[in-house]
């Protein structure tokens, strides 16, 4: 095994206009966020001659993504290397350095101290062929050669994770650790994908793929009866992913796109649920969905009694059919009369869904392969705290996205031996059977949802499912290297099959 890539230096040049007033190309902030949390030293270098004031935009960008700044002359260059070496210490292994092509003869010498000189052309890897040198010609590449490099020196001793999803996302990742270039303990490296490249040449160094297919969802249509493939469209990228992993059986998801569908509809996520009763046989609490009733219009006239066949009293939460991936998948209501479902203002269809009194209390359950782990959360109040609050605005339907805030009741606080009582109320072991049951159903690896325990009865009630959940509530000691245990052992798996 040669020595990995440890450090990576990329030449000022390449991130900064050369402008009266200097600024970064649009593509620098995009590399240096990728590059921030890749458990790599970064550095960035200048010559002496560069002037102040762009020495300080550097010096700033570099604080703002904790990188180093590091004075390299291109005339003696090997005497910059000495500072670069006691600052960074012993890294143990190789430094990249990506350099305009106008450098790259004058810090072509670096190659005699171990360095991996990439030259940054924008005519491509055309014009570096007969010389032998790497080049790229878009600062979106360089992770690719990162990548190429470390693979290169550890050969099959690592699994080259490519993974897909919006920056935010990415982002909440990656801070914690979960996404490091530099090789996990259990050999795992990750890459950033993006679109603005071709796939193809991103993929041949990939072996698995972690993705967030909802984030690339640009319509999804469940008011006809085919099957969920045909009613979801994904963006032109994800659609390219997967033809490609279709045709190439060497590169897969970690969790296919065709195995995230139920998530997508609230209304199939409600029918699986149904088949937990198998679970609750000579137990002394249930572990279930809650009560539900799919709805195409809100005018029906037989409203009421298809209510009471389902089980469903008011208060009810009514909920888009959609779960995620669309504008309006998490505007919801809850209603308190059945007058007030006429003309509601949520997306059809929806699904009506049951109000369990829960003490304001979630649990919020995360599946990691074959570990499974929780959180507790505030939630929204009990239905009498809820109508009594919501008599002041005449018991109108309470209209909300779930992502941005939730009900509440004025004045009113769940005091903490109620919230104790729940939580000395949930059986871990009970979640943990519902947990391996659903993810043997679905066929997901990494997964979430969303129990709250009914009042009187003791009922665990799952009331949401999601995919790639970000487990932040987990401690990031405890919850990264599950996350890349669940990544690794699903790749054996995958290989021995």
């Amino acid at each position: 095994m040669g020595s990995l890539v440890k450090g990576v230096m990329i030449h000022e040049s390449l991130l900064i206009h050369d402008y009266a007033t200097p600024s970064f190309h649009s593509s620098a902030h995009s590399l240096l966020r990728k590059l921030r949390h890749s458990n790599l030293h970064i550095g960035i270098s200048f010559s002496p001659s560069l002037p102040h004031y762009k020495v300080s935009v550097l010096k700033k960008m570099a604080m703002e993504y904790s990188f180093d700044c590091f004075l390299l002359d291109d005339e003696s260059s090997v005497d910059g290397v000495n500072e670069i070496t006691l600052s960074w210490g012993g890294i143990g292994g190789k430094i990249l350095f990506l350099v305009p092509s106008d450098k790259k003869v004058a810090f072509g010498q670096l190659n005699n101290l171990g360095w991996i000189i990439v030259v940054f052309d924008v005519e491509g890897a055309g014009a570096c062929e007969s010389s032998g040198v790497v080049c790229i010609s878009k600062l979106e590449e360089l992770p690719m050669r990162i990548c190429a490099s470390i693979r290169k020196a550890i050969g099959d001793g690592v699994v080259t994770v490519g993974y897909i999803m919006k920056p935010s996302r990415e982002e909440d990742f990656a801070k914690r650790g979960a996404f490091p270039m530099n090789p996990s303990p259990n050999g795992l490296m990750f890459l950033p994908l993006t679109f603005e490249l071709p796939l193809q040449s991103q993929l041949q160094l990939v072996d698995i793929v972690l993705h967030k297919a909802t984030d690339e969802i640009i319509s999804v249509d469940l008011s006809g009866s085919s099957e969920s493939s045909n009613r979801i469209t994904f963006s032109a990228g994800m659609q390219e992913l997967q033809r490609y992993m279709e045709h190439h059986s060497d590169c897969f998801a970690i969790d296919p796109l065709d195995k995230i569908y139920p998530v997508l509809d609230r209304l199939k996520i409600q029918q699986i649920l149904l088949g937990l009763d198998a679970l609750n046989k000579e137990r002394c609490r249930a572990i279930r969905g809650p009560h539900f009733l799919k709805v195409n219009g809100f005018n029906d006239p037989d409203l009421a009694q298809s209510l009471s066949e389902a089980k469903l009293s008011l208060p009810s939460i009514v909920k888009p059919q959609v779960a995620c991936g669309v504008a309006d998948a998490h505007s919801m209501a809850i209603t308190f009369r059945v007058e007030d479902f006429k003309d509601l203002n949520v997306p059809l269809p929806a699904i009506v869904q049951e109000y369990v009194d829960h003490s304001s209390t979630i649990f919020k359950i995360y599946v990691l392969g074959e570990q499974v782990f929780y959180a507790v959360k505030k939630s929204l109040p009990n239905a009498d705290v809820l109508t009594k609050s919501s008599e002041r605005n005449e018991l109108r339907p309470l209209l909300f996205d779930s992502l941005k805030s939730l009900p509440t009741s004025t004045g009113h606080s769940t005091g903490a031996d109620s919230i104790k009582t729940n939580v000395n109320s949930f059986d871990l072991e009970l979640v943990t059977d519902a947990a391996n049951w659903l993810a043997r159903k679905l066929d997901l690896t990494i997964f979430g949802f969303d129990v709250v325990i009914q009042e009187g009865t003791g009922d665990h009630v799952i009331v949401d499912v999601n995919y790639l959940p970000s487990f932040k509530e987990v401690p990031d000691d405890i919850a990264v290297p599950a996350f890349w245990n669940a990544i690794r052992h699903k790749f054996e798996s995958r290989k021995r099959r």
